[in-house]
Protein backbone atom coordinates (compact mmCIF):
# COMPACT_ATOMS: atom_id res chain seq x y z
CA UNK A 1 0.00 0.00 0.00
CA UNK A 2 2.84 2.39 0.82
CA UNK A 3 4.47 1.66 -2.52
CA UNK A 4 1.25 2.41 -4.41
CA UNK A 5 0.75 5.66 -2.50
CA UNK A 6 4.27 6.82 -3.33
CA UNK A 7 3.63 6.01 -6.98
CA UNK A 8 0.43 8.09 -6.99
CA UNK A 9 2.29 11.03 -5.43
CA UNK A 10 4.97 10.77 -8.11
CA UNK A 11 2.33 10.80 -10.85
CA UNK A 12 0.73 13.92 -9.36
CA UNK A 13 4.06 15.75 -9.57
CA UNK A 14 4.44 15.05 -13.28
CA UNK A 15 3.80 18.08 -15.51
CA UNK A 16 0.53 18.25 -17.40
CA UNK A 17 0.62 16.96 -20.99
CA UNK A 18 0.29 20.49 -22.38
CA UNK A 19 3.76 21.25 -20.96
CA UNK A 20 5.23 18.76 -23.43
CA UNK A 21 3.91 20.63 -26.49
CA UNK A 22 6.48 22.37 -28.67
CA UNK A 23 6.36 26.18 -28.29
CA UNK A 24 4.90 26.67 -31.78
CA UNK A 25 2.10 24.19 -31.09
CA UNK A 26 1.36 25.79 -27.70
CA UNK A 27 1.19 29.24 -29.29
CA UNK A 28 -1.17 27.90 -31.94
CA UNK A 29 -3.50 26.54 -29.25
CA UNK A 30 -3.47 29.68 -27.11
CA UNK A 31 -4.03 31.98 -30.08
CA UNK A 32 -7.44 30.35 -30.50
CA UNK A 33 -8.57 31.54 -27.07
CA UNK A 34 -10.78 34.60 -26.71
CA UNK A 35 -8.99 37.41 -24.90
CA UNK A 36 -11.09 37.04 -21.78
CA UNK A 37 -10.22 33.33 -21.42
CA UNK A 38 -6.55 33.99 -22.14
CA UNK A 39 -6.36 36.58 -19.34
CA UNK A 40 -8.01 34.12 -16.94
CA UNK A 41 -5.45 31.45 -17.85
CA UNK A 42 -2.40 33.59 -17.08
CA UNK A 43 -2.18 32.79 -13.33
CA UNK A 44 -2.77 29.04 -13.81
CA UNK A 45 0.91 28.16 -14.15
CA UNK A 46 4.31 29.66 -14.78
CA UNK A 47 4.21 28.30 -18.34
CA UNK A 48 0.95 30.13 -19.09
CA UNK A 49 2.10 33.31 -17.36
CA UNK A 50 5.30 33.42 -19.40
CA UNK A 51 3.63 32.42 -22.68
CA UNK A 52 0.60 34.71 -22.32
CA UNK A 53 2.75 37.81 -22.11
CA UNK A 54 1.37 41.27 -22.99
CA UNK A 55 3.08 41.03 -26.39
CA UNK A 56 1.37 37.70 -27.04
CA UNK A 57 -2.03 38.95 -25.81
CA UNK A 58 -1.73 41.92 -28.17
CA UNK A 59 -2.14 39.43 -31.03
CA UNK A 60 -5.64 38.47 -29.85
CA UNK A 61 -8.75 40.40 -30.94
CA UNK A 62 -9.92 43.01 -28.45
CA UNK A 63 -12.89 42.34 -26.18
CA UNK A 64 -15.78 44.70 -26.96
CA UNK A 65 -17.61 45.82 -23.83
CA UNK A 66 -20.24 48.31 -22.79
CA UNK A 67 -18.71 50.17 -19.86
CA UNK A 68 -21.24 51.71 -17.49
CA UNK A 69 -20.60 55.18 -16.13
CA UNK A 70 -22.28 56.53 -13.03
CA UNK A 71 -21.35 59.29 -10.55
CA UNK A 72 -21.68 56.85 -7.64
CA UNK A 73 -20.38 53.43 -8.74
CA UNK A 74 -21.45 50.65 -6.41
CA UNK A 75 -18.72 48.92 -4.46
CA UNK A 76 -16.01 51.53 -5.07
CA UNK A 77 -12.85 50.91 -7.01
CA UNK A 78 -14.57 48.93 -9.77
CA UNK A 79 -16.73 49.37 -12.86
CA UNK A 80 -19.38 47.18 -14.41
CA UNK A 81 -19.18 46.15 -18.06
CA UNK A 82 -21.39 44.12 -20.38
CA UNK A 83 -20.10 41.63 -22.94
CA UNK A 84 -22.70 41.72 -25.75
CA UNK A 85 -21.34 38.59 -27.44
CA UNK A 86 -21.68 36.39 -24.37
CA UNK A 87 -24.47 38.51 -22.84
CA UNK A 88 -22.66 38.48 -19.55
CA UNK A 89 -21.88 41.20 -16.99
CA UNK A 90 -18.28 41.68 -15.83
CA UNK A 91 -16.75 43.52 -12.89
CA UNK A 92 -13.52 45.36 -13.68
CA UNK A 93 -11.46 46.09 -10.54
CA UNK A 94 -9.19 49.13 -10.40
CA UNK A 95 -8.11 49.08 -6.75
CA UNK A 96 -5.08 46.86 -7.49
CA UNK A 97 -3.30 49.49 -9.60
CA UNK A 98 -5.12 52.86 -9.44
CA UNK A 99 -3.99 54.91 -6.41
CA UNK A 100 -7.27 56.83 -5.99
CA UNK A 101 -10.59 55.00 -5.94
CA UNK A 102 -12.72 58.08 -6.68
CA UNK A 103 -12.86 58.21 -10.47
CA UNK A 104 -15.24 58.47 -13.41
CA UNK A 105 -14.62 56.93 -16.87
CA UNK A 106 -15.26 59.36 -19.71
CA UNK A 107 -13.81 58.01 -22.97
CA UNK A 108 -11.91 55.15 -24.55
CA UNK A 109 -9.73 54.22 -27.49
CA UNK A 110 -8.59 50.69 -28.42
CA UNK A 111 -7.27 49.06 -25.19
CA UNK A 112 -7.12 52.40 -23.34
CA UNK A 113 -9.59 53.90 -20.88
CA UNK A 114 -9.64 57.56 -19.83
CA UNK A 115 -10.75 58.58 -16.34
CA UNK A 116 -11.27 61.74 -14.35
CA UNK A 117 -9.53 60.94 -11.07
CA UNK A 118 -10.13 63.04 -7.96
CA UNK A 119 -6.96 64.16 -6.24
CA UNK A 120 -6.39 63.08 -2.66
CA UNK A 121 -7.28 65.57 0.07
CA UNK A 122 -3.63 66.11 0.96
CA UNK A 123 -2.63 66.64 -2.66
CA UNK A 124 -2.45 70.30 -3.73
CA UNK A 125 -4.56 71.31 -6.73
CA UNK A 126 -2.78 70.74 -10.04
CA UNK A 127 -1.08 73.67 -11.68
CA UNK A 128 -3.25 75.24 -14.34
CA UNK A 129 -2.29 75.71 -17.97
CA UNK A 130 -2.64 79.22 -19.28
CA UNK A 131 -5.70 78.17 -21.27
CA UNK A 132 -7.71 77.34 -18.15
CA UNK A 133 -6.35 79.51 -15.32
CA UNK A 134 -8.94 82.24 -15.59
CA UNK A 135 -11.93 79.90 -15.46
CA UNK A 136 -11.02 77.57 -12.60
CA UNK A 137 -9.19 79.47 -9.86
CA UNK A 138 -12.37 80.76 -8.23
CA UNK A 139 -14.04 77.35 -8.00
CA UNK A 140 -11.15 75.07 -6.98
CA UNK A 141 -12.33 75.01 -3.37
CA UNK A 142 -15.95 74.18 -4.24
CA UNK A 143 -15.03 71.28 -6.51
CA UNK A 144 -12.23 68.83 -5.72
CA UNK A 145 -9.41 68.97 -8.27
CA UNK A 146 -9.40 66.22 -10.87
CA UNK A 147 -6.72 64.84 -13.15
CA UNK A 148 -7.21 63.06 -16.44
CA UNK A 149 -5.63 59.61 -16.37
CA UNK A 150 -5.25 56.95 -19.06
CA UNK A 151 -5.07 53.29 -18.13
CA UNK A 152 -5.17 49.77 -19.49
CA UNK A 153 -7.41 47.96 -16.97
CA UNK A 154 -6.51 44.52 -18.35
CA UNK A 155 -2.76 45.11 -17.98
CA UNK A 156 -3.14 47.08 -14.71
CA UNK A 157 -1.09 50.08 -15.88
CA UNK A 158 -1.87 53.79 -15.88
CA UNK A 159 -0.39 57.25 -16.28
CA UNK A 160 -1.58 60.82 -15.77
CA UNK A 161 -1.91 63.32 -18.58
CA UNK A 162 -0.65 66.89 -18.11
CA UNK A 163 -2.78 68.73 -15.51
CA UNK A 164 -5.92 70.67 -16.35
CA UNK A 165 -8.08 73.15 -14.47
CA UNK A 166 -11.23 71.98 -12.66
CA UNK A 167 -13.48 73.82 -15.14
CA UNK A 168 -12.38 71.48 -17.91
CA UNK A 169 -13.27 68.46 -15.78
CA UNK A 170 -16.73 69.85 -14.93
CA UNK A 171 -17.76 71.20 -18.34
CA UNK A 172 -15.52 69.49 -20.90
CA UNK A 173 -16.36 66.53 -23.12
CA UNK A 174 -13.45 64.12 -23.55
CA UNK A 175 -12.87 62.40 -26.88
CA UNK A 176 -10.13 59.83 -27.47
CA UNK A 177 -8.73 58.54 -30.73
CA UNK A 178 -6.05 56.18 -31.98
CA UNK A 179 -2.43 56.94 -31.22
CA UNK A 180 -3.25 58.46 -27.84
CA UNK A 181 -4.89 61.60 -29.26
CA UNK A 182 -7.17 63.24 -26.67
CA UNK A 183 -9.55 66.17 -27.07
CA UNK A 184 -11.43 68.11 -24.39
CA UNK A 185 -14.23 70.28 -25.78
CA UNK A 186 -16.15 73.04 -24.02
CA UNK A 187 -18.46 75.78 -25.26
CA UNK A 188 -15.71 78.22 -26.23
CA UNK A 189 -12.53 76.22 -26.78
CA UNK A 190 -10.98 72.81 -27.21
CA UNK A 191 -7.76 71.31 -25.90
CA UNK A 192 -5.80 68.66 -27.76
CA UNK A 193 -3.04 66.38 -26.56
CA UNK A 194 -0.80 64.07 -28.58
CA UNK A 195 1.81 61.92 -26.80
CA UNK A 196 4.17 62.12 -29.75
CA UNK A 197 3.90 65.92 -29.91
CA UNK A 198 5.04 68.57 -27.46
CA UNK A 199 3.62 66.68 -24.47
CA UNK A 200 1.45 69.70 -23.61
CA UNK A 201 -2.18 70.63 -24.09
CA UNK A 202 -2.78 72.83 -27.12
CA UNK A 203 -5.68 75.29 -27.08
CA UNK A 204 -8.00 75.79 -30.07
CA UNK A 205 -10.84 78.36 -30.11
CA UNK A 206 -14.20 77.02 -31.25
CA UNK A 207 -15.91 79.05 -33.95
CA UNK A 208 -19.32 77.49 -33.36
CA UNK A 209 -22.69 79.25 -32.95
CA UNK A 210 -23.50 77.41 -29.69
CA UNK A 211 -22.18 74.80 -27.31
CA UNK A 212 -21.40 71.56 -29.21
CA UNK A 213 -23.85 68.79 -28.34
CA UNK A 214 -22.74 65.15 -28.20
CA UNK A 215 -19.47 65.59 -30.12
CA UNK A 216 -18.00 62.39 -31.54
CA UNK A 217 -14.73 61.44 -33.17
CA UNK A 218 -15.17 59.52 -36.42
CA UNK A 219 -11.83 57.73 -36.60
CA UNK A 220 -12.34 56.51 -40.15
CA UNK A 221 -12.91 60.05 -41.40
CA UNK A 222 -10.29 61.66 -39.13
CA UNK A 223 -12.77 64.33 -38.05
CA UNK A 224 -14.90 65.52 -35.14
CA UNK A 225 -18.66 65.93 -35.57
CA UNK A 226 -21.06 67.81 -33.29
CA UNK A 227 -24.57 69.23 -33.26
CA UNK A 228 -25.20 72.93 -32.57
CA UNK A 229 -28.47 74.67 -31.76
CA UNK A 230 -28.90 77.59 -34.19
CA UNK A 231 -32.55 78.21 -33.28
CA UNK A 232 -34.24 80.57 -30.84
CA UNK A 233 -34.76 80.37 -27.07
CA UNK A 234 -38.28 79.12 -27.80
CA UNK A 235 -37.52 76.49 -30.42
CA UNK A 236 -34.39 74.46 -31.06
CA UNK A 237 -33.00 74.12 -34.55
CA UNK A 238 -30.11 71.69 -34.93
CA UNK A 239 -27.31 71.80 -37.45
CA UNK A 240 -24.39 69.42 -37.99
CA UNK A 241 -20.80 70.74 -37.86
CA UNK A 242 -17.49 68.97 -38.45
CA UNK A 243 -13.79 69.68 -38.12
CA UNK A 244 -10.77 67.68 -39.35
CA UNK A 245 -8.39 66.59 -36.62
CA UNK A 246 -5.60 68.24 -38.56
CA UNK A 247 -7.38 71.66 -38.48
CA UNK A 248 -8.76 72.04 -34.98
CA UNK A 249 -8.08 75.77 -35.15
CA UNK A 250 -10.39 77.38 -37.69
CA UNK A 251 -11.49 74.14 -39.29
CA UNK A 252 -15.10 73.96 -38.06
CA UNK A 253 -17.72 74.19 -40.81
CA UNK A 254 -21.40 73.24 -41.22
CA UNK A 255 -22.19 69.93 -42.90
CA UNK A 256 -25.31 70.46 -45.00
CA UNK A 257 -26.87 69.40 -48.28
CA UNK A 258 -30.01 70.75 -49.91
CA UNK A 259 -31.22 67.20 -50.50
CA UNK A 260 -31.38 66.55 -46.74
CA UNK A 261 -34.51 68.67 -46.32
CA UNK A 262 -35.96 68.58 -42.78
CA UNK A 263 -33.82 65.72 -41.50
CA UNK A 264 -32.89 67.69 -38.35
CA UNK A 265 -36.48 68.79 -37.66
CA UNK A 266 -38.06 65.38 -37.19
CA UNK A 267 -36.02 64.40 -34.11
CA UNK A 268 -36.42 65.68 -30.58
CA UNK A 269 -33.25 66.01 -28.47
CA UNK A 270 -30.99 64.41 -31.12
CA UNK A 271 -27.67 62.89 -30.15
CA UNK A 272 -24.72 61.71 -32.22
CA UNK A 273 -22.88 58.42 -31.93
CA UNK A 274 -20.22 56.84 -34.10
CA UNK A 275 -21.42 54.20 -36.52
CA UNK A 276 -19.70 50.94 -37.35
CA UNK A 277 -16.22 51.25 -38.80
CA UNK A 278 -15.79 54.96 -38.07
CA UNK A 279 -17.18 55.97 -41.49
CA UNK A 280 -20.77 56.56 -40.42
CA UNK A 281 -22.50 58.96 -38.07
CA UNK A 282 -25.63 57.90 -36.19
CA UNK A 283 -28.17 60.51 -35.05
CA UNK A 284 -30.65 59.25 -32.46
CA UNK A 285 -33.65 61.08 -31.01
CA UNK A 286 -37.34 60.99 -30.34
CA UNK A 287 -39.48 60.88 -33.49
CA UNK A 288 -41.84 63.87 -33.35
CA UNK A 289 -45.48 63.11 -34.00
CA UNK A 290 -45.79 66.58 -35.57
CA UNK A 291 -43.77 69.78 -36.02
CA UNK A 292 -45.47 71.49 -33.05
CA UNK A 293 -43.10 72.69 -30.32
CA UNK A 294 -44.58 70.45 -27.61
CA UNK A 295 -45.44 67.53 -29.88
CA UNK A 296 -45.00 64.17 -28.11
CA UNK A 297 -42.68 61.51 -29.50
CA UNK A 298 -44.04 58.31 -30.98
CA UNK A 299 -40.80 56.29 -30.70
CA UNK A 300 -37.01 56.57 -30.93
CA UNK A 301 -35.56 56.89 -34.43
CA UNK A 302 -31.97 56.16 -35.52
CA UNK A 303 -30.74 57.94 -38.66
CA UNK A 304 -27.43 57.12 -40.31
CA UNK A 305 -25.16 59.39 -42.36
CA UNK A 306 -22.77 57.62 -44.73
CA UNK A 307 -19.68 59.84 -44.84
CA UNK A 308 -18.67 58.41 -48.22
CA UNK A 309 -21.90 59.29 -50.03
CA UNK A 310 -23.13 62.01 -47.60
CA UNK A 311 -26.61 60.49 -47.66
CA UNK A 312 -28.95 59.88 -44.72
CA UNK A 313 -31.04 56.75 -44.28
CA UNK A 314 -33.15 55.24 -41.52
CA UNK A 315 -31.02 52.72 -39.66
CA UNK A 316 -33.49 51.66 -36.98
CA UNK A 317 -36.72 52.43 -35.16
CA UNK A 318 -37.48 51.31 -31.60
CA UNK A 319 -40.37 48.81 -31.53
CA UNK A 320 -43.59 50.28 -30.06
CA UNK A 321 -43.78 47.73 -27.23
CA UNK A 322 -40.23 48.59 -26.17
CA UNK A 323 -40.81 52.35 -26.33
CA UNK A 324 -43.91 52.05 -24.13
CA UNK A 325 -41.68 50.85 -21.30
CA UNK A 326 -39.69 54.11 -21.47
CA UNK A 327 -42.85 56.21 -21.39
CA UNK A 328 -44.16 54.49 -18.27
CA UNK A 329 -47.15 52.87 -19.96
CA UNK A 330 -45.95 49.35 -19.14
CA UNK A 331 -45.49 50.22 -15.46
CA UNK A 332 -48.82 52.02 -15.31
CA UNK A 333 -50.65 49.11 -16.93
CA UNK A 334 -49.06 46.65 -14.50
CA UNK A 335 -50.23 48.77 -11.55
CA UNK A 336 -53.66 49.46 -13.02
CA UNK A 337 -53.05 53.21 -13.21
CA UNK A 338 -53.91 55.72 -15.87
CA UNK A 339 -51.45 57.22 -18.34
CA UNK A 340 -48.58 59.04 -16.56
CA UNK A 341 -48.42 62.81 -16.82
CA UNK A 342 -45.01 62.66 -18.51
CA UNK A 343 -46.43 60.57 -21.32
CA UNK A 344 -49.26 62.95 -21.99
CA UNK A 345 -46.87 65.91 -22.10
CA UNK A 346 -44.39 64.21 -24.38
CA UNK A 347 -41.45 64.70 -21.99
CA UNK A 348 -40.04 61.17 -21.95
CA UNK A 349 -36.28 61.40 -21.72
CA UNK A 350 -34.30 58.42 -22.95
CA UNK A 351 -30.56 58.34 -22.30
CA UNK A 352 -28.62 57.23 -25.36
CA UNK A 353 -25.02 55.97 -25.34
CA UNK A 354 -22.73 53.54 -27.09
CA UNK A 355 -20.64 53.77 -30.24
CA UNK A 356 -19.26 51.90 -33.26
CA UNK A 357 -22.64 50.62 -34.38
CA UNK A 358 -24.01 49.61 -30.97
CA UNK A 359 -26.51 51.79 -29.10
CA UNK A 360 -27.95 51.35 -25.62
CA UNK A 361 -30.95 53.14 -24.11
CA UNK A 362 -31.75 53.83 -20.45
CA UNK A 363 -34.55 55.70 -18.69
CA UNK A 364 -35.93 56.47 -15.26
CA UNK A 365 -38.98 54.31 -15.89
CA UNK A 366 -36.92 51.29 -16.99
CA UNK A 367 -34.98 50.04 -13.99
CA UNK A 368 -32.52 47.19 -13.91
CA UNK A 369 -32.33 46.77 -17.68
CA UNK A 370 -31.27 48.49 -20.89
CA UNK A 371 -32.53 48.43 -24.46
CA UNK A 372 -29.86 47.49 -27.00
CA UNK A 373 -29.67 48.08 -30.75
CA UNK A 374 -27.01 46.65 -33.08
CA UNK A 375 -26.44 48.20 -36.48
CA UNK A 376 -27.00 46.18 -39.62
CA UNK A 377 -23.89 47.01 -41.62
CA UNK A 378 -25.47 45.89 -44.90
CA UNK A 379 -28.44 48.18 -44.36
CA UNK A 380 -30.98 45.53 -45.41
CA UNK A 381 -32.85 45.52 -42.06
CA UNK A 382 -33.60 47.95 -39.26
CA UNK A 383 -30.93 46.48 -37.01
CA UNK A 384 -31.39 44.15 -34.05
CA UNK A 385 -33.31 45.23 -30.94
CA UNK A 386 -33.16 43.42 -27.60
CA UNK A 387 -33.32 43.89 -23.84
CA UNK A 388 -30.30 43.60 -21.55
CA UNK A 389 -31.41 42.47 -18.09
CA UNK A 390 -29.66 42.19 -14.78
CA UNK A 391 -27.86 45.54 -14.78
CA UNK A 392 -25.79 45.40 -11.57
CA UNK A 393 -25.22 48.09 -9.00
CA UNK A 394 -27.44 50.93 -10.22
CA UNK A 395 -30.98 49.94 -9.25
CA UNK A 396 -32.17 53.52 -8.75
CA UNK A 397 -30.08 55.41 -11.28
CA UNK A 398 -30.20 56.30 -14.95
CA UNK A 399 -27.37 54.55 -16.70
CA UNK A 400 -24.79 56.06 -19.01
CA UNK A 401 -21.83 54.47 -20.69
CA UNK A 402 -19.74 53.95 -23.80
CA UNK A 403 -18.09 51.23 -25.83
CA UNK A 404 -14.67 50.03 -24.68
CA UNK A 405 -12.50 47.65 -26.72
CA UNK A 406 -10.39 46.06 -24.01
CA UNK A 407 -7.10 44.46 -24.94
CA UNK A 408 -3.32 44.73 -24.99
CA UNK A 409 -2.86 46.58 -28.29
CA UNK A 410 -1.87 49.83 -26.52
CA UNK A 411 -0.33 50.82 -23.18
CA UNK A 412 -0.36 54.17 -21.35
Amino acid sequence: MAASDSGADADSLLPAPIHHLPPDALHNVLLRLPLRDAVVCRPVSRLFHETLSPNFLALLPTLRLLLLRHPRPEGGGCLHAFDPDRRHWLRLPFSAFLPNQSFSPVASSPSLLYLWVEAAASTPPPSLPSSASSSSSSSSTAHPPKSLAVCNPFAGTYSFLPPLGSAWARHGTVLAGPGGVVLVLTELAALSYTPSGSGKWMKHPLSLPSKPRSPILASGAGAVFALCDVGTPWRSQWKLFSCPLSMLTGGWAPVERSAWGDVFEILKRPRLLAGAGGRRVLMIGGLRSSFAIDAPCSTVLILRLDLATMEWDEAGRMPPNMYRCFTGLCEAAAQGNTMPTAVAGGNNKVKVFGGDGKVWFAGKRVRGKLAMWEEDELGTTGGKWDWVDGVPGYSDGVYRGFVFDGGFTAMP
